[in-house]
């Protein structure tokens, strides 16, 4: 391995783009941050600025932060209002879609069997929780708790019969 030995004007060239390059990067960035609100709360696909409210099947939401900083929906009470968001229903993963704390109205996709019994995902209200790494679909309450405004997500098309020992086929 041979030394490569730098001259003093070749060092202060580089230091100067590096210098140059890292004061790039903080102006590029600054407006960014200056113009944030902080963390933005999805529902549907939809961002909503921190401190934004949403109506969903008679329930009120709140865009907060949680203890880290991370954008979240707090369930604030009961509204009267009629929905101001599209509720789609718990299907798939909820990155990108939802933040912690949204609800949903359960669908086909949260199906599961108990045994030999299956239990359907329309029967709960799923909420978005955190996990390592992402989000899941959590049941939050019986799908009493949720008003429809439009149609109600549609029944499972599965049965029974596609339960063996507590795995759904």
């Amino acid at each position: 391995m041979t030394a490569t030995t730098r001259s003093p004007r070749s060092l202060r060239t580089l230091l100067l783009a590096a210098v140059a390059g890292a004061a790039l990067t903080g102006l590029s960035m600054a407006p960014a941050t200056a113009q944030s609100a902080g963390p933005y709360c999805l529902w549907a696909g939809d961002a909503f600025a921190q401190g934004a409210r949403v109506h969903a099947g008679g329930w009120d939401f709140g865009c907060r932060t949680d203890l880290f900083g991370a954008a979240r929906w707090n369930l604030e009470g009961t509204s009267g209002r009629a929905d101001t968001v599209g509720n789609p229903g718990a299907f798939g993963n909820p990155v990108g879609r939802f933040s912690p704390g949204a609800r949903q109205p359960g669908t086909s996709y949260n199906d599961y069997c108990v045994g030999n019994q299956l239990i359907e995902g329309t029967e709960d209200v799923y909420e978005a929780v955190p996990a390592t790494g992402g989000l899941f679909w959590r049941a939050a309450g019986p799908i009493s708790q949720w008003r429809f405004d439009g149609a109600a997500p549609e029944q499972t098309w599965r049965t029974s019969s596609l339960c063996r020992d507590g795995e759904l086929f």
